[in-house]
């Protein structure tokens, strides 16, 4: 079966073969490909051809490091008054989730921050200052994240160089309400080991600094103040990858959910340029759960200016209000996780993919078919 349908905004026709509905289930489900290159580089030169002062938006953020160093002290304060708690008691439970994941949350996208150069003006300040925002974490990842987030900016959507994608068995395996929760549970442990079985990255001295650094202290915090205190940094981390409000934007921002999962036979659509080819691969929220993440749900806008720091996207916003209004919005974070894991349309092979190659389900047949 064959389609033609008119991408909006390129005035090109393109020819699908799609899958009949009573199709095997490996061709219906599938990722959507994408031939096409990735909105937001296209996106950057309309908004700096229209609006120029954009630049003066660009660069890093200085007051960024007094919130850190704050942050930091909180974990480890309320470490200290965990030292002497067993750790699966209620009382040790309930300050791990309501401050602790909250806190490693903000470390996390603290050292997001970083990657980007955005506290500091040279690079290797921000390294440094990185594998100091680490440690309330309690095992070394922030010079292994910078890397991979690199990747996924630079090449979004290539199933190989950007590790935020599931890979194929993931969709396979957790695409049902009990494999989602699992996700949704333990997305922390995805985020972190999948990029080791998919791409590999050298190994730098800023790598062997960050595990000699967070070894070394958390030894010393053992050794001196026990090791109830350090569990306390592990399930922070764990639950602030876990089924915590903030935890929602890891899914929320890229991830096609509801409304804006188009059924792949959406293809067969006659309509006349009423339907894209794929849907938005990037969702923003501009919710009050921003305040505790440097405004991360300010995520097309950063997708589209990466070296724009947390304190300015809402002014990018603003001044360029025409191209981000008109995009899908997510509304809450904690819906993200509930409507992610109980709606059947929602999937892991929800997610935007790009490669050269035709795949099962889109297999595009001819393309730049110019139009009047």
């Amino acid at each position: 079966m064959t389609s033609s349908i008119k991408h909006r905004g390129n005035n090109k026709t393109y020819e699908f073969e799609f899958p009949p509905s009573d199709a095997p289930i490996e061709e219906l489900n599938e990722f959507y490909w994408s031939h096409d290159a990735e909105p937001h580089v296209l996106r950057r030169k309309q908004i700096l051809q229209k609006y120029p002062e954009v630049r003066k938006l660009t660069g890093w953020e200085p007051s960024t490091k007094w919130y850190v160093l704050g942050i930091v002290a909180l974990q480890f304060s309320a470490a200290w008054y965990l030292r002497n708690t067993y750790p699966l008691s209620w009382k040790f439970f309930g300050v791990a989730y309501v401050v602790g994941a909250t806190a490693n949350q903000a470390v996390f996208l603290a050292i997001h921050e970083l990657s980007h150069n955005l506290l500091f003006k040279k690079p290797i300040h921000n390294k440094l200052f990185a594998i100091f925002t680490n440690l309330p974490i309690g095992i070394p990842y922030s010079a292994s994240f910078q890397p991979y987030h690199q990747l996924h900016h630079k090449f979004m959507g290539d199933e190989y160089l950007d590790t935020d994608l599931p890979t194929r068995l993931e969709a396979i395996i957790l695409s049902n309400i009990l494999g989602k929760l699992f996700f949704a549970v333990f997305q922390i442990f995805f985020y972190a080991l999948r990029p080791m079985f998919v791409t590999q990255i050298k190994f730098t001295y800023i790598h062997l600094v960050n595990i000699v650094i967070q070894l070394a202290v958390d030894y010393w915090m053992i050794t001196s103040w026990g090791w109830k205190l350090y569990c306390y940094f592990l399930m922070s981390s764990f639950l602030a990858g876990s089924l915590h409000p903030c935890a929602g934007h890891f899914i929320a921002e890229h991830y096609v959910l509801n409304e804006n999962n188009k059924p792949k036979k959406a293809l067969e659509s006659k309509s006349e340029g009423n339907i894209d080819i794929v849907p938005a691969e990037t969702y923003s929220y501009y919710g009050p759960l921003n305040a505790l993440t440097w405004n991360v749900g300010y995520h097309n806008e950063h997708h589209d200016f990466p070296y724009i720091a947390w304190t300015k996207l809402p002014e990018l916003r603003r001044i360029a209000s025409e191209f981000y209004d008109p995009l899908p919005q997510i509304d809450s974070w904690v819906g993200v996780l509930w409507w992610f894991v109980f709606s059947d349309c929602n999937k892991l092979w929800n997610r935007v993919k790009r490669t050269g190659k035709e795949k099962n389900g889109a297999k595009i047949k001819n393309v730049d078919r110019n139009q009047e």
